[in-house]
């Protein structure tokens, strides 16, 4: 039985799964629909890079920043209350900006309380998944669910009332998160010691190979697997940044914007949940390889396609891409950061995947696309998944050597025996 005070045992799920679906629009929004509101304010390409840039380079300082204050204090909720009122105020102050100067500075202090609400909420979700002994998968899925609603709902609402809609509708959606996290709960740090009656305090010792976060990142195979990370981001944001501006180009009107962004959002939720229940039955590495090769071929098609109904149908192939990718990255960093860095361990992995890359997305990708075509910046594209393919396959391939060397070794041991 469960007390009226803390209502039903799942509530704190639900609660979370309502404040992920709801996060989600505001995604839409920024990474989506922005970029074109700045297009109207008169903005050119390599000026909506530079501002798409300015939100990763933010994230680097405010993701480690807020990850590790929540860590340090033990709770996320009122991490996620103070982010959540200040992209309230800035919002409010950058619905009235329109010089480039202006939007650059206040867009600054947005992006500081934006980026690091999600690693917080994943590390939030996988926390309460553990507590209830369920799949991580069946909380973050509704993150997807929320993108798709979205998406297709907000295409065709500023089809009706206009691009300059874009952040009424932003702030709208923020004030209704900020409303739910009055519902969010903290999962309790666990008890580091034990005492029982009639005994001396049971402790139990750190591993001594977990000295720390730092020792954790400057593990050779922890090195290479952010690094093809940060490769394969590159090609990732850059698509990100540019596909609502490549869609517009092809004459696309807001509400077809929506449904390539619902068929991406719909498309990972079967993947979410295929990975969630058999994903542990596959390794790492080759799923990442199969990842990294599927971004490849996706990014080729956006390079070939003439018309904005082709990349609808590209957009499904979001599902074996970031999809896969995904998942399985959060089952890596999982296994390799103790808990009790989680939220720091996520928020580097943010900071890599999003912050880094999307900077140098940003910035060059908007030169590229500028100065060289849409074709030249997709093949661009395509090279840096090639080369994230290349380093998850080596990397595996030298694993699988490792472990067939240990294998015979054993064996050789256990027949001298």
């Amino acid at each position: 039985m469960f007390s009226k005070r803390t209502g039903s045992p799942y509530s704190d799920q639900n609660w979370l799964r309502s404040f992920l679906f709801t996060i989600y629009g505001t995604s839409v929004l920024v990474v989506s629909y922005f970029p074109l509101f700045y297009t109207h304010l008169g903005f050119s390409s390599s000026q909506v890079g530079y501002l798409y840039s300015l939100g990763p380079l933010i994230s680097i300082l405010s993701n480690l920043f807020w990850s590790m204050m929540s860590d340090k204090l033990g709770t996320i909720r009122k991490i996620m209350f103070i982010l959540l009122a200040g992209q309230l105020v800035t919002g409010l102050l950058l619905a009235r900006a329109t010089e480039f100067s202006s939007v650059m500075l206040i867009l600054s202090f947005f992006y500081f309380f934006y980026y690091p609400v999600f690693p917080l909420a994943d590390t939030m979700a996988i926390k309460i998944a553990e507590r209830h002994r369920r799949n991580f998968i069946t909380i973050r899925v509704f993150g997807s669910l929320g993108y798709s609603f979205f998406a297709l709902t907000v295409g065709y609402a500023l089809r009706a009332l206009g691009a300059t809609w874009s952040l009424t509708l932003c702030i709208i959606i923020i004030i209704i998160a900020l409303l739910i996290t009055i519902g969010l709960k903290d999962v309790k740090k666990p008890i580091p010691e034990l005492e029982l009656p009639n005994q001396k305090a049971v402790t139990t010792k750190p591993d001594k190979k977990e000295h720390g976060l730092k020792d954790i990142l400057l593990r050779k195979e922890v090195l290479w697997f952010f690094g093809c990370v940060f490769v394969l981001a590159l090609g990732h944001r850059m698509n990100e940044a540019f596909l609502t501006i490549s869609l517009k180009n092809l004459g696309a009107g807001e509400e077809v914007i929506g449904w390539a962004l619902l068929a991406s959002a719909l498309s990972e939720i079967p993947v979410l949940f295929i990975l969630g229940k058999y994903g542990d039955k596959f390794k790492e590495l080759p799923l990442l390889v199969l990842a990294s090769l599927m971004y490849a071929l996706r990014f080729l098609l956006m390079a070939l396609a003439d018309h904005p109904g082709s990349i609808i149908a590209i957009q499904a192939l979001h599902s074996l891409t970031f999809g896969v990718f995904f998942v399985t990255c959060v089952r890596y960093i999982t296994r390799i950061i103790p808990d009790r860095l989680r939220a720091t361990g996520l928020a580097i992995y943010t900071v890599v995947w999003s912050s880094a890359a999307g900077l140098l997305s940003g910035t060059f990708g908007g030169m590229i696309y500028q100065e060289a075509g849409r074709f030249i910046f997709y093949m661009v594209a395509v090279g840096f998944s090639l080369l994230a393919f290349v380093g998850f396959l080596g990397q595996h391939l030298l694993d699988t050597y490792r472990d067939s060397i240990r294998y015979f070794k054993n064996k050789n041991k256990k027949a001298s025996l």
